[in-house]
């Protein structure tokens, strides 16, 4: 039977912690980590297509434990968001505070996974050389793919916290749904489980159809970077905060 999570009890406190450590000083650690690449054969994605490999790098910090069924306890899986790794939990303003002696994810007590999603960090994508060519993949897909590397790839049989900012976020709702029985408690941050629409679409649809109208594009098969596109995309994002700060719904 379906576990009931204390979602909402988990998410307010982390939240009250996380405001009084932000204001503290920060310390700069760089923790003991250990990278590493998991291949899935035949990865099949929900457009039908199917790649004979797709790779999924991660980082980890500390060391699984296991209870005497075997039942992994200490395990918090944290995604990244649109166009991040990894790795860029790694910077003082998120390790400094989190993952430090004492602190609230302290890796002496966790073990952290930070993985590249797939389009992501050093994780499979269309630029590793199959550009427009490269299946087309979605939110689902990329947890099918975190999912396998927790289960497959790192032998881990449940989760203490799946955590996810931005495009990470919305992760993470789809793990609660998808996997409710695999984590004790989910932290979503800076996104909504709501499709994305309005003005939010829009200014998403306006950077794309700027990169594919330069003649420069060639439908994904360019030679040199749609310079111009390129530079009308950027400047979209430069003159729409308000949307890039919204940017977190489901497709």
């Amino acid at each position: 039977m379906r576990q009931t999570m204390s979602l909402f009890i988990v998410a307010v406190s982390m939240v009250a912690t996380f405001t009084a450590l932000a204001s503290a000083q920060q310390v700069s650690i760089t923790p003991p980590r250990q990278e590493g690449t998991y291949v899935m054969h035949d990865f099949h994605f929900r457009s039908g297509e199917t790649l004979p490999q797709v790779r999924i790098h991660y980082t980890t910090l500390g060391s699984p434990q296991r209870d005497r069924n075997g039942r992994t306890t200490n395990a918090v899986l944290i995604l990244h968001g649109t166009t991040g790794s990894g790795h860029q939990f790694l910077v003082p303003s998120f390790s400094g505070v989190l993952f430090g002696p004492g602190q609230l994810l302290d890796v002496q007590r966790y073990y952290v996974i930070l993985p590249d999603d797939i389009g992501s960090g050093n994780s499979s994508k269309p630029s590793d050389g199959m550009r427009a060519h490269f299946p087309q993949y979605d939110y689902a897909d990329m947890v099918t793919a975190e999912h396998d590397l927790v289960v497959d790839g790192l032998q881990l049989n449940h989760l203490r916290l799946v955590m996810g900012t931005s495009m990470g976020c919305m992760h993470s709702w789809m793990w609660g749904e998808a996997y409710p029985d695999d984590m004790d408690a989910l932290m979503p941050l800076a996104c909504l489980p709501v499709q994305i629409a309005g003005r939010n679409r829009l200014w998403r649809k306006m950077i794309m159809d700027a990169i594919r109208s330069d003649p420069g594009w060639k439908d994904g098969n360019y030679q040199t970077e749609p310079a111009e596109g390129l530079r009308t995309a950027i400047d979209i994002m430069l003159l729409a905060p308000a949307a890039r700060h919204s940017r977190c719904g489901r497709i």
